[in-house]
């Protein structure tokens, strides 16, 4: 079992105050169940990005698995790690999906529950799931350390050879905020020209944009990996749902970190 890391942190830990705050990400944020095959959420606390991240799910549709690409802050683990553990969280236990994860061994994408133990970009997402989706879904965890070009790629092709082995009803999720602690006007300029690329669903350029302006997203592995997945299934349309920086909510604008909530159908 996989136990909570930032409950009580990033994400309240009783569950009726966990249920309010989550209601109150979604306030204002219509459920509209749209085409989606890939997405970008935020990870920081929900008091700061959950409004954001509810953009996106109040969108998804409902699925049989979500397959969770986080990146790997912690340094503990394989460097392309995947949980079959059940997850815990106050709301209660999600499962993962093993018969897709039985599809990935002896692929790139390593069985380790020691990346995912102490990370919370993966974590902080399945209370918006069961939020949304009650307790009738799987997740698939994938945890990235290594995040280049080839890797990314590698990893998002490897996993829908699985999925689509298996043929279930995916939909692919990458964790990532976008430029962290700059002040808000270099965040959002910074933010628009990286989030360009991946409107275009131009993975090399996504890259290239990142090198060149040394762009702080922490994961743009995930991004890109759900990037090649999504497109594989016959994506083709990328959507900028909703941007906001921790500034909005904090008021201080000298330091801030990026969100965006980008859909892919």
């Amino acid at each position: 079992m996989r136990q909570t890391t930032v409950a009580g942190q990033f994400y309240p830990q009783n569950p009726k105050s966990l249920k309010k705050e989550l209601s109150r990400c979604f306030k204002d944020v219509a459920i509209s169940e749209e085409p989606v095959l890939g997405a970008i959420v935020p990870h920081a606390g929900y008091v700061y990005s959950g409004e954001v991240a509810a953009h996106v799910y109040a969108r998804l549709p409902k699925a049989d698995t979500y397959v969770l690409f986080g990146p790997n802050h912690t340094g503990y683990g394989s460097a392309v790690a995947l949980s079959q553990d059940s997850w815990t969280t106050p709301f209660g236990v999600v499962e993962t999906d093993r018969e897709i994860g039985k599809q990935l061994a002896g692929s790139i994408i390593d069985f380790d529950e020691l990346a995912h133990h102490f990370e919370h970009s993966i974590e902080v997402q399945v209370p918006f799931l069961q939020h949304r989706f009650g307790s009738d879904f799987s997740i698939l965890p994938i945890c990235m350390g290594l995040q280049d070009e080839e890797t990314a790629i590698e990893v998002g092709n490897e996993v829908v050879r699985a999925v689509k082995a298996t043929g279930k009803k995916v939909v692919f999720i990458a964790s990532s905020d976008f430029t962290h602690y700059q002040p808000d006007s270099i965040a959002k300029e910074q933010d628009s020209y990286l989030i360009e690329a991946i409107l275009e669903m131009d993975i090399p350029e996504f890259y290239r944009r990142r090198e060149e302006r040394n762009i702080s997203a922490c994961g743009f592995g995930p991004i890109a990996a759900m990037l090649t997945a999504s497109k594989e299934l016959g994506a083709s349309k990328a959507s900028l749902i909703k941007y906001a920086t921790s500034g909005d909510v904090s008021g201080d604008i000298s330091e801030v970190v990026g969100y965006a909530a980008i859909t892919i159908e």
